[in-house]
């Protein structure tokens, strides 16, 4: 980690150019996999996506299981496979695949919230699904939590010692080897995933003209040719408030940062594009802000009188996304920025949210690129972003050749109150070997009912995959079964920690800048 006494190195005298430096530039090919067509539909059913998800990922881990089972002998009895959860016989060893389900005792029931005639304006806050004292219990599969296997024939109970060796979620894909007791459960002797899907190469994506030029290529002292470090700043959690928020400062000294204004912050022209993974700004200041006109209201007439079409205009408090704007329209006259919404953010609540309007950023959205079509066209052309880039979350690109996926944070949170432990590396680990980026969609997270594809699905490993507004940072590399390498990015909240990533795009090595007063 890198700590830098910004503030001293603002004190200094300011820095002296014969010629304004230049900023690197990156190759950037966003991917809209996650965008939505204008006309969308709400009245399929949330099952479909299950069946797809299963469809699409049930080969795949049919086919390591079969590796890793075929040969397996128990009491001399060869381990088959059973093609339906409802094929399983007692006393029979063999292997079956399928989608897991968990019933715990604290996940919300959208079916029971309807039954009580209960309306919900977003999602129950609940910390954790399992209870504190039933980490033990949840392991083996019995106690409060149940965990099922389930495909289009029906579900069976899973239990066993060999659940407490792996990290499940509702929504992943697995396969699982056993035999059924007395009770009509399925006793797991082991289990597997899909693992990694297979890794394009890179600059698969990027024209042969668009890669870097040999002036972008520096000679070391033996005389070898060595790439610029161009580096990718990674920030998340922004949190912009009130005019007068606890962020002002460190929101100004993040900008000097980037902007290469600080003589302790080294050159920021090696960063070529900055991504902004989500809730940048808080809405808090909304809700205090109605509440502190509706306490100094002096008649409810005066209230009444304030509402135009049955909406109270003294409610909206306009700051925080001005102050987003402004922070944006310092920046981009001098760096690219990708944008990602977040829940905290104006973008709709489900995912995969959906870029924020560029309406919304009077100062920002000058640089932004011009309408190329529909969403459907977009997809299949993978068209370029503009200087200002507002995509969807989660987001999927090519920057400098690597393949990248990041997610604003809801993904991994959510599987986060599936279980104890809170370590996110582990958890971006499982989505990536179970090939699924937001396992837990539809069913605690809420999701657009998708009937023809599921695109939380991973065709492809991606080379980074990065999630925003985690507790604290933190980074691992991990490696598939056919070579693929992934380099895990867990970024803080900003507001939090004023802390910001930066990721080397020759080496992927990751480093953290530590921005703050003294």
């Amino acid at each position: 980690m890198v700590s830098l006494d910004v503030a001293k190195g603002l004190l200094a005298t300011p820095l002296q150019y014969d010629a304004p430096p230049e900023r690197y530039q990156s190759a950037y090919h966003p991917l809209h996999r996650f965008a939505l067509e204008s006309t969308r539909q709400y009245q399929q059913q949330f099952a479909d996506m299950y069946f797809l998800r299963l469809a699409k990922i049930k080969p795949a881990v049919d086919q390591v299981a079969a590796d890793m089972f075929d040969d397996v002998v128990v009491g001399g009895t060869h381990a088959r496979k059973v093609d339906r959860v409802l094929d399983v016989r007692q006393g029979e060893l063999c292997w079956v695949s399928g989608t897991v389900y968990m019933d715990m005792p604290y996940k919300p029931n959208i079916l029971d919230d309807v039954s009580k005639d209960k309306l919900l304006s977003k999602p129950a806050d609940v910390r954790k699904y399992v209870p504190e004292d039933d980490d033990d219990i949840l392991a083996e599969g019995r106690g409060s939590v149940a965990i099922l296997l389930e495909d289009d024939s029906g579900r069976i109970r899973l239990v066993g010692k060999a659940l407490r060796t792996v990290l499940l979620v509702t929504g992943c894909i697995v396969a699982v080897m056993g035999t059924e007791n007395e009770d009509g459960e399925l006793e797991v002797l082991d289990i597997v995933f899909p693992d990694l899907p297979p890794q394009p190469a890179r600059w698969a994506l990027t024209n042969e003209t668009e890669r870097p030029k040999v002036e972008d290529v520096d000679m070391d002292v033996d005389g070898d040719s060595t790439s610029k470090n161009k580096k990718i700043a990674i920030v998340s959690g922004l949190n912009f408030s009130g005019p007068h928020g606890a962020s002002t400062v460190e929101a100004n000294l993040l900008l000097e940062f980037l902007l290469g204004e600080s003589v302790a912050t080294g050159d920021a022209t090696q960063i070529s594009r900055l991504i902004v993974a989500g809730n940048s700004i808080v809405a808090s200041d909304s809700l205090e802000a109605a509440n502190a006109q509706a306490d100094t209201a002096k008649t409810a007439a005066a209230t009444e009188a304030s509402k135009k079409y049955g909406y109270d205009s003294s409610s909206y408090n306009p700051q925080p996304s001005r102050r987003l704007d402004a922070f944006l329209g310092e920046l981009l006259p001098s760096i690219p920025v990708t944008l990602l919404p977040g829940v905290n953010d104006i973008a709709n609540a489900s995912i995969p949210q959906q870029p924020i309007h560029s309406a919304m950023f009077p100062k920002a959205r000058v640089y932004t690129s011009a309408p190329a079509g529909t969403a459907k066209t977009n997809k299949s052309a993978g068209g370029g972003g503009g200087w200002f880039d507002p995509v969807t979350n989660p987001w999927e690109g090519e920057v400098d050749g690597w393949r990248i996926l990041g997610t604003s944070g809801q993904t991994v949170d959510d599987i986060a109150k599936y279980i104890q432990s809170d370590d996110r590396l582990s958890m971006m680990e499982a989505t990536c070997r179970w090939r699924c980026c937001a396992p837990t969609a539809p069913d605690t997270l809420w999701s657009y009912p998708y009937q023809e594809d599921d695109p939380f699905v991973l065709d492809s490993c991606p080379h980074v995959y990065f999630v925003g507004s985690q507790p604290e940072f933190g980074t691992r590399v991990i490696t598939g079964p056919e070579g693929q390498s992934v380099r895990l990015v867990a970024v803080p909240a900003f507001s939090e920690t004023c802390e910001v990533v930066l990721l080397d795009t020759e080496t992927l090595d990751v480093s953290v800048v530590k921005i703050g007063r003294q």
